[in-house]
């Protein structure tokens, strides 16, 4: 492409960030060049500067300068999904229309990369593309060890509509967790404003009443053992870092496997169950992109179901997730 051009800004497209939208119409762009080409002001959007993570809005104007010839990427630079990756992503979707896809993520898989993560949810979800142009797009995340559901939008204004419902708090999210120890009342509200911990042990959250951001979790015990474990229905109100996992602690009831918060009192030594988090994304309630309300629940994790058989805790003991408000 040699000359200047100006190209609208699809339906399908609204609410899609700048940097996402080069991706979808010049893949082969590279992104420190696409920054330089925003930080001299030769990309805009209805004529203003624009910046890499600003959201477009349909029927907008976006000026694309020239680019010159972009080199067709090497074969080895292409992602790729292994085989048994794309076997083991497709296995876990548990729901799947035109507009959403629904993972039971396993524990143990970080959803997005970082620093030392090449492994995630993010790098496979080309495997779940199937016959769409894109591939399919995270809207939410849950922490490597917990497991459940989660949401992918399989098109740029589903992924937008669905993660317009997690951030305005319709979406509705249960979770189960085993806890060492019982609440002292058997349900009941947790209002504790969370901070990142000073330090550089790694992200680690904390209970902060004068930094800390907002945090509500409404829980309810749906059974216990003569005091030693207790199995917990929590729904969080807010969406803080490990906030399920820092208001467990906080009651003095870690959730079992949690080592990071609960220390050495978050396992049981002796009683052969496994040492790993207990805390499942178990059910879903948000609105479909089309109308009306999309409803899932993941089937718990090989280690807590056998952590739940150890204790004989019946999951119809739980009842719908959704029966009350």
């Amino acid at each position: 492409m040699s000359g200047v051009q100006t190209l609208s800004v699809t339906d399908d497209e609204h609410e899609l960030r700048v940097d996402r939208w080069f991706k979808r119409h010049f893949p082969d762009l590279k992104h420190g060049r696409l920054e330089k080409l925003l930080r001299t002001g030769q990309i805009r959007v209805d004529g203003k500067r624009a910046k890499s993570n600003q959201r477009l809005e349909a029927g907008q104007a976006v000026r694309v300068p020239p680019l010159g010839e972009q080199p067709d990427l090497p074969p080895d630079d292409e992602p790729k999904v292994s085989q048994a990756d794309a076997a083991m992503i497709r296995a876990c979707v548990i729901h799947m229309d035109d507009d959403v896809i629904v993972l039971n993520k396993p524990p143990g898989l970080a959803t997005q990369g970082g620093t030392g993560t090449t492994r995630h949810i993010d790098g496979m979800l080309e495997a779940l593309r199937y016959d769409y142009p894109d591939k399919p797009r995270l809207v939410h995340r849950l922490d490597r060890d917990t497991s459940g559901v989660l949401v992918v939008g399989r098109t740029a204004k589903a992924a937008s509509v669905l993660a317009a419902a997690f951030k305005s708090r319709d979406a509705r999210k249960v979770y189960w967790a085993v806890v060492v120890g019982a609440p002292k009342l058997a349900e009941g509200k947790i209002s504790a404003p969370i901070a990142k911990a000073p330090g550089k042990a790694g992200e680690r959250m904390e209970v902060d009443e004068d930094w800390g951001k907002p945090a509500v979790t409404v829980y309810r015990t749906v059974e216990s053992v003569s005091g030693k474990a207790a199995w917990l229905e929590m729904e969080p109100l807010t969406g803080r870092t490990h906030q399920l996992r820092v208001h467990a602690a906080t009651m003095g009831t870690p959730i079992l496997g949690d080592g990071k918060y609960g220390g050495a009192e978050a396992h049981l030594s002796g009683h052969g169950v496994s040492r790993k988090l207990h805390l499942h994304a178990r059910a879903l309630r948000l609105p479909h992109p089309r109308g009306g309300m999309l409803e899932v629940k993941a089937e718990l994790p090989e280690h807590m179901a056998e952590t739940f058989e150890f204790f004989a805790f019946d999951v119809a003991e739980a009842g719908d997730p959704f029966g009350e408000e």
